[in-house]
C-alpha cells in the first residue's frame, strides 16, 4: 500500500480508501443489498491487514447501523491512532423540523450521535454530505469549526457540489477565520468525467484532497455491458447517473483488462490514480476479490496509449450525483 498526504493537509492517507456504505443492517434504511455485521467484519479486517488505514462512512448509512458497525469492527481491529475514520453529515435521520440539513443545531447534534455510534471520541474528517441550500453557509461553516475547536473532529471535508459553492463556503470559512475544508468528496470516474471542468482545477488550486466516490461507476465499469446485478436492480439513485454512450468506455476498459491479464476493476481505479488531483477513490466491498483488486491497483501503471484509449470515447454530459 501506498500513502499520500490528504490535499495539503499533514495527514497521511493510503491511495485506497473503504467505503463503508456497504456495511449495515439490510432493514434498517433503503440499502438492502448491504451486509450485516457478521458478513462485515472480515472485509473491515482484510481492508486493515492489506494496508488500508482510511475509512468512509455517513450518519445516514442504513439508518446510522453502518456508523455501529464499522466503529465496533475497528475497535477490535486496530488501534484508533492508527486508523483516519470519517463520517457525513446532511442527510435525513428523522422525519419532522430539524431532522438534516447542516443547520447549526443539526450539526451539532449529529456529530455527537455519530461519535457515540462509532464509539469513539473523534473523527479524523467530518465532511458535509451534500450543499444545504437552505441553511446560510456562514452557519454552517461557523458550526463546523465549533466542531473541530471541539477535539470532535481533526479535519473537514465537504462532497458533491459545484465549483461555485465549495469556493464560497472556502472563501466564508477564510473571511471568518473558521476552519476550512481540506477535502473534496465527488462523483468522479471513466464514465463520469465533468469534474474535470471546474472542481478538478479548484481543487488542485486550492490544494484540497480528492476522494471520488463510486470509482467503479456503481460497477459497470467491471462487467459486461446491460449485465443486471441485484444491487443494480435496486439501485435508483445509480441508475440516474450514466447512459447507453458508455458502453464504448466500458468496451475499452475490458481490452485492457484482457491484454493485461487483470480484473477490468484494477484498470478502471488505475486510472483514477493516475489522475494528478486524485487523494483516494472510496471503493466499496462486499468481496475479499474486490479488495484484493483494489490494492493491486495501486501498483498498475498504465501506459500513455493505454489513458487515451480509456478516455478517447468520452462525452459531455448533464451533471449527475449532487
Amino acid at each position: 500500500m501506498e500513502y499520500v498526504k490528504l490535499g495539503r493537509t499533514g495527514l497521511d492517507v493510503s491511495r485506497i480508501c473503504l467505503g463503508c456504505m456497504t456495511y449495515g443492517l439490510p432493514d434498517r434504511g433503503n440499502h438492502e443489498w448491504t451486509l450485516d455485521e457478521e458478513a462485515s467484519r472480515p472485509l473491515i479486517r482484510q481492508a486493515l491487514e492489506s494496508g488500508i488505514n482510511f475509512f468512509d462512512t455517513a450518519n445516514v448509512y442504513s439508518d446510522g447501523t453502518s456508523e455501529e458497525i464499522v466503529g465496533r469492527a475497528l475497535r477490535d481491529f486496530a488501534r484508533r491512532d492508527e486508523i483516519v475514520l470519517a463520517t457525513k453529515v446532511h442527510g435525513r435521520m428523522r422525519p419532522g423540523p430539524n431532522g438534516g440539513g447542516l443547520s447549526r443545531k443539526a450539526i451539532l447534534s449529529e456529530i455527537d450521535h455519530s461519535l457515540s455510534r462509532l464509539g469513539t471520541d473523534y473523527v479524523d474528517l467530518y465532511q458535509i454530505h451534500r450543499f444545504d441550500h437552505g441553511t446560510p453557509v456562514e452557519e454552517t461553516m461557523e458550526a463546523l469549526n465549533d466542531v473541530v475547536k471541539a477535539g470532535k473532529a481533526r479535519y473537514i471535508g465537504a462532497s458533491s457540489m459545484y465549483a461555485w459553492e465549495f469556493s464560497k463556503a472556502q472563501y466564508t470559512a477564510e473571511r471568518g477565520g473558521w476552519t476550512k475544508f481540506v477535502s473534496m468528496q465527488d462523483h468522479y470516474n471513466l464514465l463520469y468525467r465533468e469534474e474535470e471542468r471546474e472542481m478538478l482545477p479548484l481543487c488542485a488550486d486550492q490544494g484540497v484532497g480528492v476522494l471520488p466516490w463510486s470509482p467503479l461507476a456503481r460497477g459497470r465499469l467491471t462487467r459486461d455491458w446491460g449485465t443486471v446485478t441485484e444491487r443494480s436492480s435496486s439501485d435508483n439513485f445509480g441508475s440516474t447517473l450514466y447512459q447507453e454512450g458508455d458502453r464504448a468506455i466500458v468496451e475499452a476498459v475490458t481490452r485492457i483488462a484482457d491484454d493485461r491479464g487483470v480484473p477490468r476493476a484494477q484498470v478502471a481505479l488505475s486510472w483514477l490514480l493516475h489522475q494528478s488531483t486524485v487523494t483516494a477513490p472510496i471503493i466499496g466491498a462486499s468481496k475479499p476479490n474486490h479488495l484484493e483488486d483494489a490494492v493491486a491497483a495501486v501498483g498498475l501503471r498504465l501506459s500513455e496509449k493505454e489513458l487515451e484509449e480509456l478516455e478517447r470515447p468520452y462525452g459531455p454530459r448533464p451533471v449527475s450525483g449532487h
